[in-house]
């Protein structure tokens, strides 16, 4: 009798060829899910609002203005684009009202941007401009609703 030693494959060698396959599509399926929720908001508002440079950008113009927003936040840094995919953006009314919220960071601080526009063929005409702050917990109103209601 010959006592040689069986030597077994690896769970992995055994079993790849149905694993690697079936980990892919659920990968793909929660990936599809997480794409089509709307956790935080609609995924083509958040593209739109990211390629609208103009939409904050004006905005952070005008909030760099304000005497208390550079005594807590300081010289506001330019909003880099992974800021407004972790925002929050809601169109409407054919793309031309807009609610934005966006993070803001400064040399002194950090917090959040509100802006609600409307947008007509000039471009973008802001309705309301706020900052809230976590420390101290503040919220800034850079501009009221100035834009008459039909």
């Amino acid at each position: 009798m010959d006592n040689e030693l069986i030597v077994e494959k690896s769970w992995w060698k055994r079993n790849w060829k149905w694993f690697l396959p079936t980990f892919l599509l659920i990968f793909l399926f929660l990936f599809g899910l997480i794409l089509s929720s709307s956790m935080d908001g609609n995924v083509m508002d958040i593209a739109q609002a990211y390629s609208d440079n103009s939409l904050y950008e004006k905005a952070i113009e005008k909030a760099k203005t304000n005497q208390r927003v550079i005594q807590v936040i300081g010289e506001i840094e330019p909003i880099d684009k992974l800021a407004i995919l972790e925002g929050n953006a809601v169109y409407s009314n054919n793309n031309n009202s807009v609610e934005l919220s966006v993070r803001l960071k400064g040399n002194k601080g950090k917090g959040k941007m509100d802006i609600s526009a409307v947008k007509d063929r000039k471009g973008w005409k802001y309705k309301k401009i706020n900052i809230r702050i976590k420390e101290p917990k503040e919220e800034i109103q850079i501009l009221k609703d100035t834009i008459e209601k039909k």
